[in-house]
């Protein structure tokens, strides 16, 4: 793959404790929705044992400006770093990396299940098939324990509201720490839930996307429905 040099434009947290960041789009830089890229400090003040490169998701549709990179803030040296990097910094980026993108055939629905950073991959896939006026119909199952805690969410809602064909389906776990009014679906994702709103769940691909243990607890209901493996796409998030 070749290797591009970018620099950081801006940074922003966009929920409780995961922060976005914005890096220009290099030259002749391509890459398909759902794809991520690895990135490299260069010269960073600080470094420790999980080294100076990260692979983030390209949270970025294809079509926007910037290349997006979004993550929860744990206390390691690559993102105390990235952090607090000066606006202009530069870094290097190895990419495009990965086939978690839309399937092709616009006639079998698409059905999204994700946790918490998970939804990085799938805002790229969303908003592109919004901009490209897909036909595929479009579920997005998106769990968190709050609204706080719901990276993209208002992005997410907008998308819904200009694609017909897309369902943005937000839940929230523990709304009883909220600070926020949430009159949409709360509890873990279901088989019940599922079908309310995907009716033959034997039908659609889906694509599972965040931490393992989501990841397995929703194949285990997919398969219990009848859903067959051919049809469920993974991408496990762990570590952040």
């Amino acid at each position: 793959m070749p290797i591009y040099e970018t620099k950081l434009k801006e940074r922003e947290e966009i929920a409780d404790g995961t922060m976005a960041f914005h890096f220009e789009k290099p030259p002749g830089f391509d890459y398909k929705a759902g794809q991520f890229a690895d990135y490299t400090l260069v010269s960073p003040p600080e470094t420790d044992a999980e080294g100076n490169i990260r692979g983030f998701s390209l949270a970025s549709a294809p079509f926007e400006n910037d290349l997006i990179a979004a993550t929860r803030m744990r206390d390691t040296a690559f993102k105390r770093v990235l952090k607090t990097m000066e606006i202009g910094a530069g870094l290097v980026i190895d990419a495009p990396y990965g086939s978690f993108t839309l399937h092709n055939n616009s006639k079998i629905p698409a059905v999204f299940i994700t946790g918490g950073i998970g939804i990085t991959p799938v805002r790229s896939i969303v908003l592109q098939a919004t901009h490209d006026k897909l036909p595929h119909k479009i579920f997005l199952f998106d769990s968190n324990r709050r609204p706080e805690d719901a990276a993209f969410l208002d992005d997410l809602l907008d998308a819904q509201k200009k694609n017909p064909n897309f369902t943005f389906v937000g839940t929230m776990t523990e709304m009883e720490k909220s600070d926020r009014e949430w009159h949409e679906e709360t509890g873990l994702v279901t088989r019940e839930m599922l079908s309310r709103y995907v009716g033959d769940l034997t039908l659609p691909i889906y694509y599972l996307c965040g931490p393992a243990p989501m990841v397995a607890a929703m194949r285990k209901i997919l398969n219990e429905a009848g859903v067959d493996d051919d049809n469920i796409r993974t991408e496990e998030f762990s570590g952040y």
